[in-house]
């Protein structure tokens, strides 16, 4: 008689736990920001292919296209709070420093919280998850998980928190801290805990080689290191890259008009020198640019890095630590929020020269640049941080810490 045997599809489609771990249902409550949706997505891949069920809460219109076809999406958040964030983002984009630390707080996570807490909470109630996974900016997920007794997990897509950023100003410290609480106590609970670190698993996504000194950290917070996404399928010009050292000048997806002013500044920067700059820049904006610039309002990312020698970039954690994946060097440009918590990470492991975003001028830029670009120390700085990330996991490490929590 023949024998029925299974062999797993190559495609991924068939989900494969490890012996002995079995199916959990994996809920992930995501803000509609790219930055925090992506490594959370490389995570629940990860758990999806070992086999176990993923849902996700937030904004559909905005998740669809990050994840996967076909992906479960409960909403949350509805259409009056994506209409408030488009009213608020373009003062938010003006604001630095303290201002703009008020105004994250005031309207958006706050609010934020408020508009996701009832969509939160039918989608607990209806596909019943075994353990929650909240980013650090949903408050509502945590409430929502502590109120029907279901572990929750932190997602940390940014390591700013975790160098206590605001320890030198405890007022502003203790001024978040009260919204924190007042958040809880406005949703019926009074034993008041830091919703942005998880008292069951926090998953940071970078490691002590960037942040520093972690051994005080208790054992539940888990330096898993990048979780990097699947590449982008976007069109890229790549006979265009010559052989010339190859840099990259991003500023992430939101900069506003701000932005216009440094893209000038790096072209006038890189204008001679003997590299190529692919800049990711809105079109029309660089019509007078230098020879060695290419400007593209898109790029493969992930995959372009292969072949770029250096990144001049504005501080955000995903673009900093998939750079460094890649052993390159970084010139760091901070605009606001955690950016220039980043830049000061990146400067003291000696991977990178941070310069300031709105006052830097070519000649600085430029040294800053060549600097990064020679094979020294930052190029070996970076190479080390490379090698803490490989070790330490990333996606399915994360994986495997959410799994024993379930």
């Amino acid at each position: 008689m023949s024998r029925r045997v299974q062999v797993p599809s190559l495609l991924g489609d068939a989900g494969i736990r490890r012996a002995g771990t079995p199916e959990r249902r994996f809920l992930f409550a995501v803000p509609p920001l790219t930055g925090h949706v992506n490594p959370a997505a490389a995570v629940a891949a990860e758990l999806a292919r070992r086999g176990h069920k993923i849902a996700w809460t937030g904004h559909p219109a905005f998740l669809q296209p990050l994840l996967r076809p076909g992906s479960r999406v409960f909403s949350a958040g509805g259409d009056a709070f994506g209409t408030h964030l488009l009213t608020v983002r373009d003062e938010h984009l003006r604001l630095r420093g303290g201002a703009a630390l008020r105004f994250l707080w005031e309207e958006f996570i706050v609010p934020l919280g408020h508009a996701m807490m009832p969509g939160v909470e039918t989608a607990i109630d209806r596909f019943r998850p075994d353990v929650v996974v909240s980013d650090q900016l949903v408050l509502a997920a945590p409430v929502a998980a502590r109120r029907r007794e279901i572990p929750w997990a932190t997602s940390a897509t940014t390591s700013a928190e975790f160098t206590r950023p605001l320890a030198g100003m405890p007022k502003v410290e203790e001024w978040v801290r009260e919204r924190i609480g007042g958040f809880q106590l406005d949703h019926g609970i009074d034993d008041l805990l830091d919703l942005r670190f998880s008292d069951h698993l926090v998953l940071i996504f970078s490691t002590g080689a960037l942040i520093g000194d972690i051994s005080f950290f208790p054992d539940h917070f888990a330096f898993v290191g990048p979780a990097l996404g699947r590449p982008t399928p976007r069109a890229f010009p790549w006979e265009r890259l010559d052989g010339r050292p190859a840099v990259l000048v991003s500023l992430g997806t939101i900069n506003g008009p701000s932005g216009e002013r440094f893209f000038r500044v790096a072209a006038e920067a890189v204008r001679g020198l003997d590299i190529q700059a692919i800049f990711v820049a809105p079109p029309g904006l660089l019509e007078d640019s230098p020879p060695n610039v290419l400007v593209r309002e898109h790029v493969p990312q992930l995959k372009l890095l292969e072949r770029l020698s250096a990144v001049v970039c504005h501080g955000g954690h995903n673009t900093v630590c998939e750079t460094l994946s890649h052993g390159l060097p970084l010139v760091v440009a901070p605009i606001r929020n955690d950016q220039p918590v980043i830049a000061r990470q990146v400067e003291a492991a000696g991977a990178g020269v941070a310069v300031r975003f709105t006052r830097v001028r070519p000649g600085e830029l430029r040294n800053a640049l060549t600097t990064v670009l020679a094979d020294g120390p930052h190029r070996r700085a970076a190479g080390r941080i490379r090698d803490s990330f490989a070790a330490a996991g990333g996606a399915a490490e994360a994986a495997d810490r959410l799994e024993k929590l379930a």
